[in-house]
C-alpha cells in the first residue's frame, strides 16, 4: 500500500500555476501541520517524560537520520548549547554519510542497517542515554537498524514519523506519529513532514531544556552571549531581576561571571 508520504499530492498542474497561486497553495497545505502535530502530544508528552528522567541522571539525547530529518536533528542538537548554554555533546545529531552528508547528499548512505549503530558506538552510548531516530518515510534502514540495536543494548528509543504502522515506530519504545497528508510536490517530504519534524523536535528539546532547569521564567538564563545582539539581551535580562543597576554594571556583572543567571544571583549577593 502506498505510504501517506507517498500519496499523490491534492494540488496538480503545479508548473501552470502563478506565483501567487503556488505560495498561497503551498501555505495553504502547511497550515494543516501544527494540527496534526497537536494529534501526537501524547506521544511527544510520553517520550519527553522518559528523556528527562535519563538526563538528569547524566544521560544524553541522540538524533538520528537521513536526508532532510538528518538534518533537522543535527540543526537542533547543535542550537542546543547556544541557547541553553550545555556542553556540545549533551545533545548529539548524527546524519546518514556523515558530516559531509549536511551540504551534500551522500549516495546510499541510508540503505546500510549497521551504519547507525557503528556511527553510535563512537560516542561510547549507553542506558543512561535516549536516541530520537527521524524519519519521515518510516522506512530508512539506517534509522531502522540503529533503533533496533540500541533498544537492544537497554537504551531509550523514540522516533518521529510521518506515516503510520511504518518499521520505524515499530523499532521505537515511544514512536511519535505525525501524518501530514500528501505533499505539495509530491513525496517532497522537506516541505510538511519536515515541518512537522522541525515543530516536534522544537517542542522535544525545549520542554527538555526546560524540565532540566534551563530556563528561569520565560529566559534563557545560561544562554552563550557570542554576539552584540545577544550581549544586548542579557544586559536587558540582567536588568530586569536587578532594575537598580546601570547597563554598564549589568555588562560587568556578565563579564565577570559568563552568564545571566550567574551575574544576577552575583548582583543579589551585592546588593
Amino acid at each position: 500500500m502506498l505510504s501517506t508520504t507517498e500519496s499523490t499530492s491534492h494540488y496538480d498542474n503545479l508548473d501552470q500555476m502563478s506565483v501567487r497561486e503556488l505560495l498561497t497553495n503551498i501555505n495553504n497545505e502547511d497550515k494543516t501541520v501544527p494540527y496534526a502535530v497537536e494529534k501526537a502530544i501524547p506521544q511527544i508528552e510520553a517520550l519527553v517524560e522518559q528523556i528527562v528522567v535519563r538526563m538528569k541522571q547524566g544521560g544524553r539525547l541522540f538524533y538520528i537520520g537521513a536526508g532532510t530529518s538528518g538534518r533537522l536533528g543535527v540543526v537542533d542538537a547543535s542550537e542546543c548549547p547556544p541557547t541553553y548554554g550545555v556542553p556540545f555533546d549533551l545533545v548529539i545529531g548524527i546524519m546518514a554519510g556523515g558530516d559531509s552528508a549536511i551540504r551534500k547528499a551522500v549516495e546510499n548512505a541510508e540503505d546500510d542497517p549497521n551504519q547507525a549503530w557503528i556511527d553510535l558506538q563512537a560516542y561510547d552510548i549507553d542506558e543512561l542515554d535516549s536516541l530520537i531516530g527521524i524519519a519521515a518515510s518510516g522506512r530508512t534502514p539506517y534509522v531502522i537498524g540503529g533503533l533496533n540495536q540500541a533498544r537492544s543494548a537497554g537504551i531509550l528509543t523514540g522516533c518521529i514519523v510521518c506515516n503510520v504502522g511504518s518499521k520505524v515506530a515499530a523499532a521505537a519504545e515511544y514512536p511519535v506519529e505525525i501524518v501530514v497528508g500528501p505533499e505539495f510536490v509530491t513525496g517532497s517530504t522537506r516541505m510538511k513532514s519536515g515541518t512537522a519534524q522541525k515543530l516536534a523536535l522544537n517542542m522535544i528539546s525545549t520542554s527538555v531544556m526546560i524540565q532540566l532547569g534551563r530556563v528561569q521564567g520565560n529566559k534563557m538564563v545560561d544562554m552563550q552571549m557570542t554576539n552584540f545582539k545577544l550581549v544586548q539581551r542579557a544586559i536587558r535580562m540582567v536588568r530586569e531581576e536587578l532594575p537598580h543597576i546601570t547597563p554598564e554594571e549589568a555588562q560587568a556583572l556578565l563579564d565577570a561571571h559568563g552568564s545571566v543567571r550567574n551575574a544576577v544571583e552575583a548582583g543579589r549577593n551585592l546588593s
